[in-house]
């Protein structure tokens, strides 16, 4: 804990008073532009990635980036899609998977989860990504391997699983009646990208074919 505290106290020093006009007007304001929702590993930070200040982004992260579908049962990851689309009125929505998933690795391998029980019901979500991925669909080099001049996502199961998963989670997140609103209205847009951890490129959703391509600028 040591370090984080210097951390903050570097942070207080150094960092607040060369933003403190940033930060008196995020004290009164809370307008971000785009809900991200990522995985919850420690090696993908959302703001990071896109160099973003802070309140530009409305951020849920959860094990294996899942968006379980609408029900009429209250949750925390329905309660912050909610109130990302129908109060703040974000106009992005980007679901983000990335490279060496720990969520996706242990269902593409069928790792043992029966002494995480709490885990093994969360990864049910990802049943239809699960359904989706065949061992015919796995991710050739070709496809592995596009983005900035050859680096990706690693081929193989699981990088077909963090696809999959992605179009799955989308599917998800149309269910939630504000997210169904907003689209209906032509007032959101959806998205889904991958990040490669080792490479720092990121690939999108072709909504059209159904493939990731390199992130256009």
């Amino acid at each position: 804990m040591r370090h984080l505290a210097e951390g903050v106290h570097g942070f207080q020093r150094d960092v607040f008073p060369a933003r403190a006009e940033l930060f008196a007007h995020l004290a009164t304001t809370h307008r971000p532009g785009t809900l991200f929702i990522s995985c919850s590993d420690a090696r993908v930070v959302p703001e990071l990635i896109t160099q973003r200040e802070p309140g530009e982004l409305f951020v849920i992260r959860t094990a294996g980036n899942l968006v379980p579908a609408h029900t009429p049962a209250a949750d925390a990851v329905a309660a912050s899609i909610e109130y990302a689309v129908a109060v703040l009125g974000v106009g992005d929505v980007i679901v983000c998977g990335h490279s060496a998933c720990g969520a996706m690795t242990a269902l593409a391998d069928g790792h043992d989860l029966t002494a995480v029980p709490a885990v093994a019901g969360w990864l049910r979500h990802a049943d239809a990504a699960r359904a989706r991925t065949t061992p015919a669909q796995d991710v050739p080099a070709a496809q592995a391997t596009q983005g900035a001049e050859g680096a990706g996502v690693a081929g193989g199961k699981v990088a077909a699983l963090v696809r999959d998963n992605v179009l799955a989670q989308l599917a998800n997140l149309a269910t939630h009646p504000s997210v169904a609103r907003a689209l209906a209205r032509g007032a959101l847009s959806l998205h889904g990208w991958v990040y490669d951890i080792g490479s720092g490129t990121v690939e999108e959703l072709d909504a059209a074919s159904g493939r990731f391509t390199a992130l256009a600028a």
